[in-house]
């Protein structure tokens, strides 16, 4: 769960690993990849008739039709995303901030990546009218906009879009002519799943939208690589899909076979499955809440978590106590907190803002506990709160930050 080491290392910036559950590997899901272990054929790039099938049924379920030839699989979602991008030709956008792992996508394949900003009220997807700018800027400069990426529930800032913050980014982007891949990873990691509307670009845009799932958000361990994306079936989206495969092919980007059987089985949904997922997202709520109300107790800004297993925190409030430690951007602040709370503390450069504002992603598994025994413990606890290992996690947290509001 440590940050990546990039010595030795080219000019593309490597992001932080997505957050973890923090949790054990679900005994049923280690059974079935276990039974699998024995297979000798491989899976065929873009996923094999199983793996497929069990995501068809998946996005059903969720209300977006597909068939098995929607489809296409890949060893994590970092490929599979390189795939798709270079299956388009032309320049990237994407929010600012964003995921750490999109831009080196990009910047990989040689193409230049544009960060537009989000509105105030969540992250994830860009402002209509910036997006409307920037792809007039774009072109202005010669340049060739033709793929917007976005996450309705996000990462860094784990906040989930309205609708019509969706609905209208959406609808920018395609009267402009650009194609939207929406990464859903943390669309079934919702804190309150009764109370927040999420609504797939999907759904509003058939025709002009991939969708991409890595499955570690909220369905298999992060140490199994697994990812699934489903493609238009109408419009150019077969020929996208043909592109992607060839690109998968041609990198031999194929699933592991135990991986796609353990992948398979949980995009059932099976009811341990499920109930593992909603546990483990109610337990992230209850303590992301908990950090929240640190944060904000303590002078910092954050937009309250709605997804997700962190938080982004805005430290610009506390800038001139920062100053005294000899803090100034976001990269120094990564050090000091990392250093503080004995955990990688990405800073917001890594998600594409600006060094100069303190801005830092929060991941909240290391407030579960010490150790994978304490932090099943609070997984099944009536009031994980009140654990003494969550307690003091918490505690220690607050410290960190407190200790920003007295003097030097």
């Amino acid at each position: 769960m440590g940050q990546p080491d990039t010595r030795g290392r080219g000019p593309v910036r490597y992001g932080p690993h997505a957050p973890e559950s923090g949790l054990p590997v679900l005994p049923e899901l280690a059974a079935v990849l276990a039974a699998a272990a024995g297979r000798t054929e491989p899976e065929p790039p873009g996923g094999g008739a199983v793996l497929r099938d069990a995501a068809c049924g998946y996005w059903w379920r969720r209300g977006l039709r597909c068939h098995p030839e929607d489809l296409a699989a890949a060893p994590g979602a970092q490929p599979l995303l390189s795939a798709l991008v270079a299956a388009h030709g032309g320049d990237v956008l994407m929010p600012r901030p964003c995921p750490a792992w999109w831009t080196p996508q990009a910047r990989l394949l040689g193409r230049p990546a544009y960060h537009v900003p989000t509105p105030a009220e969540c992250g994830g997807v860009p402002d209509p009218f910036a997006l409307l700018e920037t792809v007039r800027r774009v072109r202005a400069e010669g340049g060739r906009p033709a793929v917007l990426l976005l996450s309705v529930a996000d990462d860094p800032t784990a906040t989930v879009a309205p609708p019509e913050v969706v609905r209208e980014a959406c609808e920018a982007a395609v009267d402009e002519g650009l194609h939207i891949i929406s990464d859903e990873t943390w669309r079934d990691t919702l804190h309150d799943p009764h109370d927040t509307v999420l609504v797939s670009p999907a759904e509003m845009c058939p025709d002009d939208v991939t969708v991409l799932c890595d499955l570690s958000g909220a369905l298999t361990p992060g140490a199994w690589p697994a990812a699934v994306a489903r493609f238009p079936h109408t419009g150019r989206g077969p020929a996208r899909r043909a592109r992607t495969l060839d690109r998968l092919t041609a990198l031999g980007a194929q699933v592991a076979a135990p991986v796609a059987a353990a992948a398979a089985h949980a995009l059932g949904e099976p009811a341990p499955v499920t109930t593992r997922a909603a546990a483990t997202a109610a337990l992230h709520a209850r303590v992301a809440a908990a950090a929240h109300r640190t944060l904000l107790d303590a002078g910092a800004l954050a937009l309250p978590p709605r997804a997700g297993r962190h938080l982004y925190a805005d430290l610009g409030p506390l800038r001139g106590r920062l100053a005294e430690r000899g803090v100034t951007d976001s990269m120094e602040l990564e050090d000091y907190l990392t250093d503080r709370l004995g955990v990688p503390v990405p800073g917001g450069h890594r998600f594409g803002d600006e060094l100069g504002a303190l801005r830092v992603r929060l991941a909240t598994w290391s407030l579960l506990g010490a150790t994978p025994e304490e932090r099943t413990e609070s997984l099944t606890a009536a009031e994980p709160l009140e654990s003494p290992h969550v307690t003091e996690a918490l505690d220690r947290f607050g410290s960190a930050f407190h200790e920003l509001g007295e003097p030097r």
